[in-house]
C-alpha cells in the first residue's frame, strides 16, 4: 500500500465501520489497532440488529473478516504513540517505531474506564457491574439491584434504573451528598440508602453475589449499576490540538469533524452513547464525510475499477 488515503487508529466497531465504507469507496485505508477495546470483558452485546446477545469479540471478528475482503483496506497490529500534522496530511509513529503517512486521520480510539479501588469491582466490570441499562437492564430487570453513586449522580441513576427494577439499594461509599428533597425522593421509591463504605464485591468469575460493607453487612444483589470516570485511551487528539468537552470527550460535529482540519473522530472517544450500534453509525458518518473531503480536494481512487 504505497499511498494511504486514510489512517484509522483503532480497529473496533467505529474504526471497522469507517474502514468498510471507505473500502467500498475505493479508498486506500490502513487500520492500526492494538486490541484493547473497552468492552473486551463484556459477555454479551445488545441493541445491535442481527447480532443481539452476541459477544463483542465475535462481532469484531466477523467485522474484521468482512472489512478485509476489500483489497484497499489493511489492518496492522500496532499502537500509535505519536502523531503530527504534516504537509499533505498526517504522520503517525507506532510503538514499533514505524512512521506512516495518510491524507486524513480518523481516531476511533475509545476510552479507558477508571475503576475505583474496591476489591472485586474491576473483575465484575461489564459482567455484573454495569454502566448502561439500555445495554444490560433487560437481563436483570425486576431483580434486586445496586447503584453506586453519590450526590446528583445518585439521584439521576436512581431515577433511571428504577424503571427496570423497583428493588434498589443505593451505595454511596461514604457520605451521600444528597439534599433533603433528594433523600425524600429515594424514600418515596423505597430505595435503601447505604452510606457505609464498601469493603468488597463478592463474586464468582465476575458474577456478583453480594456487596460487603466495612461494618460487616452483606447485601445480596444480582448486579450493580455504576458510573465511573474515564480517560481517553490515547493523548493523540491532545497532541494534535483537538478541543475536548468538559466531560473529557473529543469535541466533534455529527460527522466526526474536529477543530483540526483533516482529523476526524468516531465512537466512544467523542460520544456518551457507548453502544456498538452507535459506534458503527459514527464510523459510517465520519467515513462518508472523509470521502467527501477527499473528492473536494481532487483525490480520486487509484484502484482498478471493475475487477
Amino acid at each position: 500500500m504505497e499511498e494511504i488515503d486514510v489512517l484509522i487508529v483503532g480497529g473496533s466497531n467505529a474504526g471497522l465501520s469507517a474502514a468498510m465504507m471507505l473500502g467500498r469507496a475505493l479508498r486506500r485505508v490502513l487500520i492500526l489497532d492494538h486490541n484493547q477495546p473497552c468492552n473486551r470483558q463484556t459477555p454479551h452485546s445488545h441493541n445491535f440488529l442481527t447480532r443481539d446477545g452476541e459477544t463483542p469479540a465475535t462481532i469484531s471478528a466477523i467485522a474484521r473478516e468482512q472489512v478485509l475482503r476489500y483489497p484497499s483496506v489493511a489492518l496492522q497490529s500496532d499502537k500509535v504513540v505519536a502523531a503530527q500534522a504534516v504537509e499533505g496530511g498526517f504522520q503517525v509513529t507506532t510503538e514499533r517505531g514505524e512512521v506512516l503517512h495518510g491524507r486524513k486521520l480518523l481516531l476511533a480510539t475509545g476510552v479507558k474506564d477508571e475503576m475505583p479501588a474496591i476489591p472485586g469491582f474491576a473483575a465484575c466490570w461489564g459482567i455484573s457491574v454495569l454502566h448502561c441499562p439500555y445495554c444490560h437492564g433487560y437481563e436483570v430487570h425486576g431483580q434486586k439491584l445496586g447503584l453506586l453513586a453519590s450526590g446528583t449522580m445518585a439521584e439521576e441513576l436512581a431515577n433511571l434504573i428504577h424503571y427496570w427494577s423497583q428493588d434498589l439499594v443505593l451505595f454511596t461509599n461514604g457520605p451521600a451528598g444528597l439534599t433533603t428533597e433528594q433523600l425524600a425522593a429515594l424514600e418515596a421509591r423505597n430505595i435503601q440508602l447505604v452510606e457505609t463504605p464498601i469493603a468488597e464485591l463478592e463474586h464468582q468469575n465476575g458474577r456478583l453475589e453480594a456487596v460487603r460493607t466495612t461494618d460487616g453487612a452483606s447485601h445480596v444483589l444480582s448486579a450493580i449499576f455504576a458510573r465511573v470516570p474515564f480517560q481517553q485511551h490515547t493523548d493523540i487528539a491532545a497532541q494534535l490540538g483537538c478541543t475536548h468537552t468538559e466531560t473529557g470527550l473529543i469535541q466533534a460535529t455529527t460527522f466526526g469533524e474536529t477543530n483540526v482540519p483533516g482529523l476526524f473522530v468516531a465512537g466512544d472517544n467523542s460520544t456518551p452513547m457507548r453502544q456498538v450500534s452507535v459506534a458503527v453509525a459514527n464510523g459510517s458518518m465520519a467515513a462518508a464525510f472523509i470521502n467527501r473531503e477527499l473528492m473536494k480536494e481532487g483525490v480520486y481512487s487509484r484502484m482498478p475499477v471493475g475487477n
